[in-house]
């Protein structure tokens, strides 16, 4: 039996529809089109019991924006999309406290790395509070992998945010797809918290308001397709028979884009900035550009 892995509700959705029929309408599911800041928005809202289980994900909001115009290079496309990800993130935060913002993965593995380099464009002013008291207090960290530093994310989040006492926590890490088209091109914002790894089989604690305590906000990017799951897109799109794939369980293959390094670079500089222009009312993209040199 071929396993579909992906992290994105919208993904989810989507394959429910096929297998159930397009035009089948699935209770305790909302979806919808939109547009931010000329960039395509799904928002997909999972009402209750019945969507949680048809779609595998917790109850919540997931906004999905693609922002693959980033790769085409249109006109002030930065610019535009770092706005449209403080846009998303504004109203899912506390109007006032501390923020505690964690970026999760492996920096010495490109694919992974989306949290620690989205750390290099954080604002932090935690410690700055009697020079800067016009800023909302933000505290970063870097949480590393279990194989690196033998603790969870889980553990070193909580750690953090019993010190912290943050107001809500903001999660950034690297996801998994099942459309190629996505890779890189979709960020997802959802205010459900997250489970590390989840997308590729390695499912960790879960980072959530349960366990936290506060609003967990999670932000990703799908950098890695299972070879399975991508093998079942391109033979569909051939017109052939999906049940020819060999089953690759247990093998652990994944496809990335060649570009990734430059794609991971630029989209922890969105995200980045994106949550900065949320947590600091008033300041600019070029204020940034100094603050952060």
């Amino acid at each position: 039996m071929l396993t579909i892995r992906t992290d994105l509700a919208v993904e989810a959705h989507q394959l429910w529809r096929e297998k159930a029929g397009k035009t089948t309408k699935l209770s305790g599911v909302s979806a919808r089109e939109e547009e931010l800041e000329g960039f395509p928005l799904t928002r997909v809202e999972i009402l209750d019991q019945e969507g949680e289980t048809a779609l595998g994900k917790p109850r919540g909001t997931y906004l999905t924006l693609d922002v693959s115009a980033l790769w085409r290079r249109e006109e002030d496309v930065f610019l535009r999309a770092a706005r449209a990800v403080a846009a998303l993130l504004e109203p899912l935060l506390p109007e006032k406290g501390p923020v505690l913002a964690a970026g999760l993965g492996n920096p010495a593995m490109t694919a992974d790395a989306l949290g620690p380099r989205m750390l290099d464009h954080l604002l932090v002013t935690r410690h700055l509070q009697e020079v800067l008291p016009g800023f909302r207090s933000v505290a970063g960290l870097g949480a590393g992998v279990l194989g690196s530093t033998g603790m969870e994310a889980a553990e070193w989040v909580r750690g953090a945010a019993d010190h912290v006492k943050p107001a809500a926590v903001v999660v950034v890490d690297a996801l998994a797809a099942r459309s190629l088209d996505r890779l890189c091109s979709s960020i997802q914002v959802s205010d459900t918290g997250l489970i590390p790894g989840s997308g590729v089989g390695n499912h960790r604690l879960a980072l959530n308001r349960a366990g936290l305590g506060v609003p967990v906000i999670s932000v990703g990017v799908p950098t890695v397709v299972s070879v399975e799951t991508a093998a079942r897109d391109l033979l569909t799109q051939a017109g052939g028979d999906e049940e020819k794939i060999p089953d690759l369980r247990g093998k652990g293959l994944f496809v990335t884009p060649e570009s990734i390094d430059m794609k991971v670079r630029e989209l922890a500089k969105v995200i980045g900035y994106g949550l900065d222009l949320a947590l600091q009312p008033g300041i600019e993209v070029e204020d940034l550009e100094a603050l952060l040199a």
